[in-house]
């Protein structure tokens, strides 16, 4: 086909693809399955009669969109928000994963009859939960913040030791020594941290220091630090999927220019990273194989939902003083998605054996209990009788440097449910070297008076000098919380 032929299927399957994140979001469905519902429609078997096969191309395609799919969680995850519940993430990420692959693998070997290999391969390949199907489902339900600070770093850290498991698996050797295997997964996670952090940590400062010509900017070199990261660490033998989520969120969680527009750029690339990859593996998939493998993927599925993962939520968060209500949430919750069928292109490449079955098994397992947990998660937020702690939306802050002055112009938009509203100007107490400049209400601008109340909904241009931005936001953060007495509450905006 001609380039201009391309280029209009790909703007329409791009924009089919937004109106199914609509329709998705309605129905309470994770938009994978629109995406991958619009790769079988133009594949081999479809009106289009596309063809793609190469196993090769798909493997490092889907990599990569899974490294911008991570940056993106990284970016927009908060840390506030996340920081207590990172403990019981790592454990059930990790020792919450090896448990998961033991039971999964043994019945994939007694129940539908393969192999040791391919059968843990299996096993392996189903362990992590998706970061793109659990942000785009878990975040519009109402749940405990640990709760849903636990599933998103888990999300976010389980990538990296079944990759390594996975690799180890598809090569072509003898029975892998555990020992052997324990310690390079140690030292992959390690390292890969550190070298996230690392990265993260000091492009925040690059960042924090130069002033770029242009606010579009920001963005691109958050971004570029994050898959930078991920090739940092790939070169250091270690963990490029932990290093590029260490790195994004520490970067999205840093005191950058223009945080906000970093935020929305990385969601763009993030959506479009999964459109496209989506998409591509239902264009991989050959729906004739498909039928073939339902019966083991129903078996193998369940097996995953109602054993492996409520055992491995119940033996890994021992300690960690989760009700029963969110262990049994945490469970039905481990929605799988892209990062399974990523990593089953992982075997084909090797040539490992029944690699195009193990396929076909994690295909159909994605689609059928992603139609069965995703609509559900609401219904089990209530018989588990899960509620939301948060009280209050928090204040959307965007910073733009002002270099020469040494200071910096900081964009409140106040929410609709803020304790700011109706709070006076001389009421919010800034630190000296802070002022309120102007108020946008309504479309309209005006140079505020001591005595001009706040409203919900306006947006406040304040001017802070580099001394006290920090003691600024979190007194701003302070007052929207808990109103013009929160230092009387305790509330330090932190």
């Amino acid at each position: 086909m001609h380039l201009d032929i391309w280029l209009l299927l790909g703007a329409t399957l791009v924009l089919c693809a937004i109106v199914a994140v609509r329709l998705s979001h309605k129905a309470g469905l994770p938009t994978l399955l629109a995406y991958m519902g619009l790769g079988l429609l133009i594949g081999e078997s479809g009106p289009a009669h596309i063809q793609f096969d190469d196993v090769e191309l798909a493997e490092t395609l889907g990599l990569a969109a899974l490294v911008l799919i991570l940056a993106e969680g990284g970016v927009t995850t908060n840390w506030r928000h996340v920081r207590p519940s990172v403990p019981a993430a790592l454990v059930v990420s990790t020792i919450g994963t090896l448990i998961s692959i033991v039971v999964v693998g043994l019945a994939a070997m007694w129940l539908v009859g393969l192999d040791w290999r391919p059968a843990f391969l299996l096993a392996a390949v189903l362990a992590p939960t998706d970061a793109a199907a659990v942000f785009s489902v878990l975040r519009r339900l109402p749940l405990p913040s640990r709760l849903s600070g636990m599933l998103e770093a888990e999300s976010g850290f389980n990538d990296a030791p079944v990759v390594i498991i996975v690799v180890t698996l598809s090569a072509h050797t003898g029975v892998p020594n555990l020992t052997e295997l324990l310690g390079v997964m140690l030292y992959e996670l390690i390292a890969g941290g550190i070298v996230g952090f690392a990265i993260g940590w000091l492009g925040a400062q690059g960042l924090r220091r130069i002033a770029l010509p242009a606010s579009g900017l920001y963005p691109i070199a958050v971004l570029s630090l994050s898959v930078g990261a991920y090739g940092a660490a790939s070169l250091l033998h270690s963990s490029g999927f932990l290093a590029v989520y260490v790195s994004a969120l520490v970067l999205g969680n840093a005191r950058l220019p223009h945080r906000p527009a970093t935020r929305g750029f990385a969601e763009g690339v993030g959506w479009l990273a999964q459109i496209g990859l989506f998409v591509m593996l239902g264009l991989l998939a050959s729906p004739s194989e498909l039928p073939a493998q339902i019966v083991p993927a129903l078996v193998v599925g369940f097996v995953l939902l109602l054993i492996a993962r409520p055992v491995s939520i119940v033996l890994s968060t021992i300690g960690f003083k989760l009700s029963w209500g969110e262990k049994m949430f945490a469970s039905w919750a481990g929605l799988r998605g892209a990062v399974p069928i990523v990593l089953a292109t992982i075997p084909m490449v090797e040539h490992v054996e029944s690699a195009d079955r193990l396929f076909a098994i994690v295909f159909n397992i994605v689609v059928v209990f992603t139609l069965l947990q995703g609509p559900t998660l609401p219904l089990a937020a209530r018989l588990c009788r899960l509620k939301s702690d948060e009280q209050t939306r928090e204040l959307d802050v965007e910073a733009a440097p002002l270099e020469e002055l040494h200071a910096d112009l900081l964009e409140v938009r106040i929410p609709l449910d803020s304790m700011l509203n109706g709070v006076e100007i001389f009421e919010l107490r800034l630190p000296h070297g802070a002022s309120v400049t102007l108020v946008v209400r309504n479309g309209s601008s005006f140079v505020p008076e001591p005595t001009t109340p706040l409203q919900a909904g306006d947006t406040l241009l304040v001017v802070t000098t580099d001394a006290v931005r920090d003691a600024t936001e979190r007194r701003l953060r302070a007052v929207s919380r808990k109103g013009r007495l929160a230092g009387w509450f305790g509330e330090t905006g932190t």
